[in-house]
């Protein structure tokens, strides 16, 4: 059962929900102080240590440390080596885990590779090489902490179960910290995840964050604050099964999470060769909440999320109760979405059953110790058949692969028909295992976004992915591939002790932290290139609109594709190609024009007849205007864009392929808005979009001057193509002095050199 409730709440105790204040004074046997009682989370302490500002509203932060992996860190420091930095200021860990099989592009991944490992000895960096751990599981072992802050380049940086507050942000957001300045941010809101109750045998982890996900993630109940694990269930749960419902957070949109600690937490620090990291993190005896999930444990059933999202959720019991119905339901929501072929998943129900052609157990979510030994429990001794069905297990690290390999579960796995593969991120962004045209793959993963399993429908090409726990896609391995909840079958889950090598990562990561060799040699790859020269802000801006989305949400997936484009991430130009490529593929050749129109004025060339026409109507409107003053760009509208991944390359390549702006009605997460700021985009909002459409100009007089003095509103102008011209309101948002100035500068880089 998960209950949301209407309003804040008091927690008492760290045991009593009381509503109101008098309740809670009765429950504590004092007088309550709100004000009081919202100093008393665990995540204003946090907070509140990390604050380099005067006040805890507006909020200043400094990290402990920091990660990011190779899809990310070669543009991170780029920024940061073009706007000043000569080192590393925290300790920041690149880590190898998504262009590992260098299966892209020829020597390009590697290139990278080795730009890191020279960047690691240049700068004082923590080098993590490639297949030996994915970006998490290596932080989970080695950089988490109580009352820690992390930051990374990756939307499921969360290791709140450790008791460490972790952001995921794009890259701007770490470049900040490396040329030593800070995270601004306003102080969050709190919600408490009251935990009560024992999961059943054969529930997992995620099928608590995939209830959590479906319950929270459509009402924006948790959008943009922390979560706060709490209750008398979290004592009941392993660390391993804390972490993989913590990492599934991100799938909700909150910012960041925090969990109480225990004796739990310390033995877990304490097996990882790090005692010292622990300490007790628990509420004050009175703390406010602005809202509170309460979760009885025991009533969780197995969990499947069906296509394309996490929050898609049913029990699998209720799916298989409901099949035809269900099927034609998801089938029919993602052929609305899907662009180019369609997905066919109707005819996976056949003989009574669901059944499925793949599974998928790995990363950060799938790939933690316990997960895998349970599934090695339900598999010891059975066959997963030598039919379409196939299995893959993806272990987190090679730590936990020793240990799996020393307890005999990996031979279990192996022994009865599975796959143990690399510890690689794949198969959660679609570079690893991509099943055939029209299957159905099952997976342990933090996402089944459209294209999140590799396939390319504008190429005709289409699966699906559903995400389950590990138990009952093991459950379903023993059967063949017919969909089964693993609360269904009798097993014996032995939860054996885990053995920790430290002695693994100390063989091959190097560490150069606090031990820079400024000397040191960069190493750069062909494929390496430095970012383009962005342009500041002009008083005026002319935009033409090149995509035009309704879709109700746009992933960051879609802005960006994951999975074959990964490999071109450190070359923004050949990366900006793909921009939107499987949502709006004409959106490319559209704002190229719109590019080269501005390149075109800045060289003295004039302006093109569609142009100059567009500033007749401005003139005939009564719009005071200056076209050789005025920047020319592109923009793209979308309802609200930027759910999923902190890649900041979602709003970059928008901005190498000539674009000004963003247009929406509200944006999905802070962190895809901060990429746009960062890129020098301006993050506009409308209430009524309908005033303009795809082709249309927009014209913003004023713009500078009205960012630069964070106004709270002021008027654009539609042009269409007959001449009309429409006003309409738009704004901003609230916007830091830092943002503002950002956007004027014209990106991140430009304000460095500036400032």
């Amino acid at each position: 059962m998960i209950r949301l409730y209407d309003t804040g709440i008091y927690l008492v105790n760290g045991a009593d929900i009381c509503p109101d204040a008098a309740e809670a004074a009765q429950k504590a046997g004092r007088p309550v102080d709100r004000d009081e009682a919202v100093r008393g989370t665990i995540a204003y302490g946090i907070l509140k240590a990390h604050n380099t500002a005067e006040g805890m509203d507006d909020l200043r932060l400094k990290f402990d440390s920091m990660t990011s992996h190779d899809i990310t860190y070669v543009g991170i420091i780029q920024t940061a080596r073009a706007s000043g930095m000569t080192e590393f200021p925290l300790p920041y860990a690149l880590t190898n885990c998504h262009n590992s099989l260098c299966a892209v592009g020829g020597t390009i991944n590697e290139d990278d590779h080795k730009f890191a490992l020279s960047c690691a000895h240049k700068y004082g960096g923590i080098y993590v090489p490639a297949n030996m751990a994915n970006i998490h599981s290596y932080n989970r072992e080695t950089m988490a902490g109580c009352g820690r802050m992390i930051l990374g380049s990756d939307s499921h940086t969360r290791y709140g179960a450790i008791g460490t507050m972790a952001v995921g942000e794009g890259g701007g957001e770490l470049a900040k910290q490396l040329v030593g300045r800070t995270y601004d941010f306003a102080r969050p809101g709190v919600v408490a995840i009251y935990l009560t109750g024992s999961p059943k045998p054969g529930v997992g982890p995620h099928d608590v964050a995939l209830s959590i996900c479906g319950a929270v993630y459509k009402n924006g109940y948790v959008k943009n604050k922390v979560m706060e694990f709490v209750g008398p269930g979290v004592k009941g749960l392993s660390m391993e099964y804390r972490n993989a419902v913590d990492v599934m957070t991100t799938e909700t949109t909150c910012w960041s999470s925090i969990w109480v600690t225990d004796d739990k937490t310390k033995d877990y620090l304490t097996i990882h060769g790090r005692p010292e990291a622990y300490k007790e993190l628990k509420p004050a005896d009175v703390a406010w909440y602005d809202g509170c999930v309460y979760i009885d444990l025991s009533a969780i059933e197995c969990t499947v999320a069906m296509p394309m999202h996490p929050s898609n959720t049913f029990t699998i019991h209720e799916l298989q109760a409901n099949a035809r119905d269900i099927l034609h339901e998801v089938q029919e929501a993602a052929n609305r979405q899907l662009r180019g072929a369609r997905m066919e998943i109707e005819s996976k129900y056949r003989d009574g059953g669901i059944w499925v052609e793949q599974g998928e157990i790995a990363g950060c979510a799938g790939g933690t110790y316990d997960n895998i030994c349970a599934a090695a429990d339900i598999l010891r001794g059975k066959s997963i058949g030598n039919g379409a069905f196939s299995l893959s297990i993806y272990p987190g690290s090679m730590p936990a692969l020793a240990a799996l390999m020393r307890n005999g579960r990996a031979y279990d796995l192996i022994a009865a028909g599975a796959l143990m593969r690399e510890c690689f991120c794949g198969p959660c962004f679609g570079a690893g295992d991509c099943p055939a045209n029209g299957e159905l793959s099952i997976r342990h993963t933090t996402r089944n976004f459209p294209n999140r399993e590799g396939s390319k429908p504008n190429e005709g090409q289409m699966s699906a992915v559903a995400l389950m726990d590990a138990r009952s896609i093991a459950a379903t391995a023993v059967n063949g591939g017919r969909l089964t909840a693993a609360s269904d079958l009798d097993v014996e889950y032995t939860n054996p002790e885990y053995h920790y090598d430290a002695g693994i990562y100390a063989k091959r990561v190097y560490d150069g932290w606090k031990r820079p060799e400024p000397d040191h040699p960069l190493k750069f790859g062909p494929n390496i290139k430095d970012w383009p020269e962005m342009p500041a802000l002009t008083d005026d801006l002319l935009v033409k609109i090149c995509s035009y989305i309704t879709d109700p949400v746009t992933t960051t997936d879609e802005l960006i594709p994951s999975g074959e484009t990964s490999a071109y991430r450190s070359n923004p130009e050949r990366l900006s190609e793909f921009a939107l490529s499987r949502r709006d593929p004409q959106y490319v050749g559209r704002s190229k024009a719109v590019r080269q129109i501005e390149r075109d004025r800045q060289a003295g060339k004039g302006l093109p007849e569609e142009v100059r026409a567009v500033y007749g109507a401005l003139n005939k409107a009564g719009v005071a205007n200056a076209p050789e003053g005025t920047d020319i760009g592109s923009a793209i509208f979308a309802n609200m864009p930027g759910d999923g991944s902190a890649r900041e390359q979602a709003a970059s390549c928008q901005r190498v392929m000539g674009a000004s702006a963003n247009f929406a009605r509200q944006y999905a997460t802070k962190r895809y808005r901060s990429n746009c700021i960062n890129w020098g985009m301006v993050p506009f909002l409308v209430e009524d979009p309908e005033v303009f459409e795809l082709g249309d100009w927009v014209f913003v007089p004023g713009v500078r001057r009205a960012v630069l003095e964070n106004r709270e509103s002021f008027t654009a102008y539609a042009v269409k193509p007959d001449g009309t011209v429409a006003p309409f309101d738009v704004t901003t948002g609230h916007l830091t002095d830092a943002e503002r100035e950002i956007i004027a500068d014209g990106c991140l880089i430009n304000y460095y050199r500036n400032h």
